[in-house]
């Protein structure tokens, strides 16, 4: 990655993680929402945005079915937001990698539980 698109995708990912927070922010209804990282081809097109998302299955996927039906909107404001000659088109993908580590947390506790009752 050049220096140039590093910089663009560690912009997107600013901007967008601020309009996303702000977005769900005091919501019962969505999962709180961070964008993680995001990714931009060499052509500066197309950004790739990873979103983290804490809460239920059902919020999870709630919150990732809105902002996919949202994702114009965002690309319009991240235009107002970013000077580029091309606004990049947002493929959002939801980053499961926070979930798996808490989930493999989870595990060690049971199985250090579980030696403490063998003990």
């Amino acid at each position: 990655m050049s220096i140039r698109t590093e910089r663009v995708a560690s912009l997107i990912r600013e901007e967008l993680g601020t309009m996303l927070s702000r977005a769900f922010s005091g919501s019962l209804e969505y999962g709180f929402t961070t964008v993680t990282e995001a990714r931009v081809t060499s052509d500066l097109r197309t950004a790739r945005v990873f979103v983290s998302i804490m809460g239920s299955k059902e919020k999870q996927e709630k919150t990732m079915a809105k902002i996919e039906k949202q994702k114009g909107h965002y690309r319009s404001e991240l235009g107002a937001k970013i000077n580029l000659k091309f606004v990049p088109i947002i493929e959002f993908h939801h980053d499961k990698s926070l979930d798996n580590a808490m989930h493999i947390e989870e595990l060690i506790k049971q199985i250090h539980k579980d030696d403490k009752k063998v003990e």
